[in-house]
């Protein structure tokens, strides 16, 4: 794949965000993979469709993918000497099964980074379940850098990752 058409979700696509956000839970739990095993935060991802936070990314015109990308740095997890508003942060990014392992999600992470750079931040953050090391290393073969693990009792989440805002110039936005 060597193009994905990425576009802000509308309001009235919450359906179709949800429906990618579970396709990603059902595959994990197939996997063993306790992670997103809950329904998805409905209020929050509508919101965030509110504000222009979450974007579908479409193949062929069809929706393969969604992420969130904005400036809600986790106070849990980015500490004022991290300067969180040096970053954009990345959440909730799936891919629908039927596109894994054609780089979607790269070019997703490629894409995000770029819109950083355009708003003038130094790089892109995100956190990730602390228990699944297969993902961590695909976020590290994404170019990411693990900055630390919070390890907080009432989160699963808290494995810091952070890269560099440079571009990589694959991807065409539509607006």
């Amino acid at each position: 794949m060597t193009e994905l058409d990425i576009r802000a979700a509308l309001p009235d696509e919450l359906e179709l965000v949800e429906g990618l956000l579970s396709g990603a839970s059902d595959w994990l739990a197939s996997r063993g993979i306790d992670q997103w095993q809950y329904p998805p935060h409905t209020d929050r991802i509508g919101q965030a469709l509110q504000r222009g936070e979450v974007f579908l990314a479409f193949a062929d015109g069809q929706p393969i993918a969604t992420l969130q990308v904005d400036t809600a740095a986790d106070p849990e997890f980015w500490m004022p000497e991290d300067k969180p508003e040096a970053a954009l942060y990345v959440h909730r990014m799936a891919v629908r099964r039927e596109a894994a392992g054609m780089g979607v999600g790269g070019m997703l992470l490629d894409w995000a980074a770029e819109q950083a750079a355009a708003a003038g931040k130094t790089c892109l953050r995100l956190d990730a379940w602390k228990d699944n090391p297969g993902l961590h290393r695909y976020y590290e073969r994404a170019g990411f850098t693990m900055i630390r693990v919070i390890d907080l009792p009432h989160r699963r989440s808290g494995a810091l990752f952070e890269r560099s805002t440079l571009s990589t110039g694959h991807l065409r936005t539509s607006r």
